[in-house]
């Protein structure tokens, strides 16, 4: 196990190295989170397919892992591809100045750890030995289809509301969007969510670091490279209307009877 992390690790580090080339010769530090994707899932993917005893585990987790990052970073290449650089990245830009791009590569370095750190739910799940389909089983693939299907709806959601000129300037409050700030973040740590259902078993106590993933995304993403630089740059473009949506909306957690009374 260790050796497998270790291995999707340094494999996405030297991908991130070459995000980190690629991005500074566009000019748009996006790219970095399209390359993120792909090397995560699609190297994840393949420790998973040579992980386990249990053929049909092995091609069900590589599958989820290749259906999250082939519809993610679809996405992300589209909408970073002839745009604007992303708001985050924009205000790190700005922030850093001169030592912007230090800052970012070391940014971008502990994209493999991370990585390595979300892979050991994955492969915890590849390895169940269990060749009988269990209740958990329709259970985490359940949890992982509907993420998928929830973020794209969400992103989907910003993209049409986005293209409409009358709301340029407005909040997105459609949809997703009006039960929470950020129901992609949601959707993102609802997949991670699906190896523990998958992976966990009282015959191994140590599957219990499969819960590693969703509580690791969920802290990034709420507290670190999520949340506060989006909403640090919509409150500087948004002021006064984005501060009443925040009060009215759970950030990523959904709170369902204050957004409906507000």
């Amino acid at each position: 196990m260790l050796l497998a992390c270790a291995a999707v690790g340094a494999g996405v580090t030297l991908v991130m190295l070459a995000a980190w080339g690629f991005q500074a010769y566009a000019q748009n530090a996006g790219w970095v989170d399209v390359f993120w994707s792909f090397a995560t899932g699609g190297i994840a993917a393949l420790a998973a397919l040579m992980a386990g005893p249990v053929a049909w585990r092995r091609g069900m987790v590589a599958g989820l892992l290749l259906l999250w990052c082939v519809r993610l970073g679809t996405h992300i290449a589209r909408r970073v591809a002839g745009a604007p650089e992303d708001a985050r990245y924009a205000r790190m830009r700005v922030a850093q100045g001169a030592g912007f791009q230090r800052h970012l590569l070391l940014f971008v370095l502990i994209q493999g750890p991370f990585s390595a750190m979300l892979a050991i739910a994955a492969l915890y799940a590849a390895r169940l030995p269990d060749p009988a389909f269990r209740l958990w089983d329709a259970l985490g693939l359940g949890l992982a289809v509907l993420a998928v299907a929830g973020e794209a709806l969400a992103d989907e959601q910003m993209r049409r509301f986005r293209a409409n000129g009358a709301n340029k300037g407005k909040i997105c409050e459609t949809g997703l969007w009006g039960v929470s700030r950020h129901p992609n973040y949601l959707f993102e740590c609802l997949f991670w969510c699906a190896y523990p259902a998958l992976g966990l078993t009282a015959h191994n106590p140590w599957s219990l670091l499969s819960l590693l993933a969703p509580v690791l995304m969920y802290l990034t993403l709420r507290y670190a490279s999520g949340v506060p630089p989006l909403e640090e740059a919509m409150l500087a473009s948004r002021g006064d209307a984005y501060r009443r949506y925040q009060a009215r909306t759970g950030a990523i957690l959904p709170r369902l009877g204050r957004a409906a009374r507000g």
